[in-house]
């Protein structure tokens, strides 16, 4: 794939679609592709005690381990039961997504994995795909059925739970519990940077859109479209920063399109970084959460930003 990183300031790829965006790029960045070679990647999550950053590549039954210091990427777990969506906890453990193992794992500090959820009133989950950590423990996750659709990114199977649901892990006692069942194949979600509002992107609807919800401590109400996207756009997963806005994984319908997508909180779309290639999902890093880490189809890619990642994505 044809990749020259520009050598000029301000980098031509990112854009602004308002006035207000420039606040928020740094003149003196250009995006850089750090590697590429994987088949559909996705769900990356940062690792800052290890200064490195994890991230799925799922139809290779992989998960890969970016290195800062040395910029060396090598294989963090294989096979990975088609892992998707990561994120950590707030005691500093990996929760993953797995499309094969059909489940919500935790990797402990001794490299034991902990089952997380696997089922919802003795059904089998879909497959989990994205997945996020409150600050009272819970966990929060999509179930949409992409990971048995098919023998690409799972195996096949036939659903036994609905493809609308997203549910929540308790932080004390572990019990799942069904917060949303009106989504039409949920996929990436974040809570603003005040946790009062779950964001989940609906991905089979037409066209696509990115719903919020208001979170009353364990239950949600009020469903809402934050985000109607134009017919053919493919918001994927995304992270949002200390301020509020949204930092969305964009493309495939055209060209133009590829890259991420920023929101402001009030849903208005403000900027846009161009990659050549769909962008699938995006987590913050780097000593100050100001680096923008890009998990394409084939590459990673990453941009400094004047901006910092809300706790927890």
């Amino acid at each position: 794939m044809t990749w020259t990183e520009s050598l000029r300031y301000p980098d031509p790829a990112i854009r602004a679609l308002d006035p207000s965006f420039k606040r928020y790029h740094l003149p003196l960045t250009s995006v850089e592709r750090l590697w590429t070679g994987s088949r559909w990647g996705e769900g990356p999550v940062w690792l800052g005690d290890q200064r490195c950053l994890l991230w799925s590549d799922i139809p290779n039954n992989r998960v890969l381990r970016w290195d800062e210091e040395t910029g060396n990427v090598t294989v963090f777990r294989q096979p990975s039961n088609r892992a998707n969506g990561h994120t950590r906890d707030r005691q500093g453990r990996i929760i993953a997504c797995e499309h094969l193992g059909r489940r919500v794992i935790r990797h402990e500090y001794d490299g034991a994995i902990t089952v997380i959820a696997d089922s919802f009133e003795g059904k089998r989950l879909n497959s989990p795909n994205d997945v996020v950590v409150k600050s009272d423990g819970s966990i929060w996750f999509t179930d949409p059925p992409f990971g048995i659709g098919g023998w690409y990114e799972g195996e096949k199977h036939t659903p036994e739970l609905p493809h609308t649901n997203v549910y929540r892990v308790d932080g004390q006692t572990g019990a799942i519990s069904l917060v949303a069942d009106d989504v039409d194949h949920p996929n990436g979600l974040a809570f603003s940077p005040d946790e009062n509002i779950l964001y989940v992107i609906e991905s089979r609807s037409e066209p696509r859109n990115i719903l919020a919800y208001d979170v009353s401590g364990a239950t949600l109400r009020n469903r809402r479209v934050f985000i109607a996207c134009e017919s053919g756009e493919t918001p994927d997963g995304f992270r949002v920063d200390i301020e509020g806005n949204l930092w969305c994984g964009w493309g495939m319908g055209r060209p133009e399109w590829d890259g991420v997508k920023v929101f402001n909180a009030a849903g208005a779309p403000i900027g846009h970084i161009a990659l050549p290639e769909r962008c699938a999902n995006v987590a913050f890093g780097g000593r100050h959460r100001n680096r923008l880490f890009m998990a394409a189809a084939h590459s990673l890619y990453s941009l400094y930003v004047n901006t910092q990642g809300a706790p927890g994505g």
